[in-house]
């Protein structure tokens, strides 16, 4: 971004595609994202939103700190805008008349784009919450965009084949805000396909519809389950001692699984401390183990028959998921990079809670295990259809 570029944004008062503000609250600027990723013209181009900068195109004389540049960036990976829009925060063009922060939105291959459950658009000088017409009209480009395993249609599937209660239960009114809900006269088809889980074209779920609400999800992804198994001793070798299998809809396996690692792999003990009172260690942090659980859910390749192998040693615990590392992720940008090789799944998993923040908790698992004793989980980045974690137990567990 050139001090050129920016004078011609600034100069252009006519375009759908430009937004001039001095504000940085993310009431403001969330809606604008939304609107220029659902580019509801379909002119796919970005949007340009120029902070610092008065309606009329004039400068505000404002200047910018870095604390608050972090505060625009956050913007993206909070999760009130999903799915996570694709935008770059430009470094600041400074003017006489004051500074300028351009934000460049692009076009979401994956519309309907919602910030806090309103699907915002932009037409012309009209920004504002889209209608049904519109929002279908954003569901049906998005077929022709799917590029990922979960927004590809499960042909062959039905709507008898996910639950229909669960999904109008215990998801929709998480994901859309009560307004629109209380408006809200669609077909069932219309209402799974504007989330992402069904495919109006060829009349069937989506891979993430059967995933997260199907009522057999085995049956049209195989690998679609979790193999818990814990052994005696330190290596798979050693004797056997108990197994799981969590199958089924996600909606509710997830909390099922959430149960089972609190109740059961998470222990306690009292330990005497230098100063002699008793204090309280645990054997894994909670948060961190369920936090690297969910991380392997949502960024594994369904296209494997492989299922997440969930292995409890006397010593650690592994966890290993079919796919490597994904996009723009490497072994020397990880864990500081994100992308998204599930975009539906990823979603869920923030609307229902099990996500706080995208690309945020593999680094606060880190943390956690740290602060616990466990030291830092080693995590096998070298091959390409697998990724592995390896969980050390605290060491004053042993």
């Amino acid at each position: 971004m050139t001090k050129d570029k920016v004078l011609a944004l600034l100069q252009d008062l006519e375009s759908d595609t430009i937004e001039r503000t001095t504000s940085i609250r993310e009431d403001k600027l969330g809606p604008v994202i939304c609107a220029f990723a659902n580019d509801y013209a379909n002119r796919k181009r970005s949007g340009y939103i120029l902070l610092g900068v008065n309606d009329n195109g004039s400068l505000a004389g404002m200047r910018w700190r870095d604390e608050q540049l972090q505060q625009i960036g956050n913007i993206k990976a909070n999760g009130r805008i999903l799915p996570p829009p694709s935008l770059v925060v430009h470094p600041v063009i400074p003017f006489d008349e004051g500074e300028v922060v351009v934000v460049e939105v692009l076009p979401s291959s994956y519309p309907p784009v919602r910030f806090d459950g309103r699907c915002w658009i932009r037409v012309g000088p009209r920004q504002a919450i889209a209608t049904v017409e519109e929002e279908k009209t954003l569901t049906e480009r998005r077929a022709s965009y799917a590029k990922s395993f979960d927004l590809a249609p499960a042909l062959g599937a039905s709507m008898e084949d996910i639950s229909l209660e669960l999904f109008r239960t215990s998801y929709l009114p998480l994901a859309i805000d009560k307004d629109t809900l209380s408006q809200n006269n669609r077909s069932p088809e219309s209402q799974l396909a504007s989330l992402r889980f069904y495919d109006l074209k060829n009349n069937c779920p989506t891979n993430g519809g059967i995933l997260v609400f199907g009522l057999n999800p085995e049956f049209f992804i195989p690998g679609a389950y979790i193999q818990y198994l814990k052994f005696s001793g330190d290596d798979t070798t050693s004797k056997l001692l108990f197994e799981k299998k969590f199958s089924g809809a996600l909606i509710t396996e997830l909390k099922n699984l959430d149960d089972f690692i609190r109740a059961n792999l998470i222990k306690t003990r009292p330990i005497r401390s230098n100063s002699f009172r008793e204090e309280e260690i645990s054997n894994y942090p909670f948060w961190a183990l369920r936090e690297l659980t969910m991380n392997s859910i949502m960024h594994r390749n369904y296209e494997s028959n492989a299922p997440i192998y969930f292995y409890e040693f006397n010593n650690r615990i592994e966890i290993i998921n079919p796919g490597g590392l994904f996009g723009q992720v490497t072994k020397e940008n990880f864990p500081n990079a994100s992308d998204y090789r599930n975009i539906v799944l990823a979603e869920a998993l923030k609307i229902l809670g099990y996500v706080n923040k995208f690309n945020y908790g593999v680094r606060r698992a880190i943390h956690e295990l740290k602060i616990n004793g466990n030291g830092e989980p080693e995590f096998d980045l070298d091959h390409q259809t697998t990724f592995k974690v390896s969980i050390p137990i605290n060491k004053n567990w042993l």
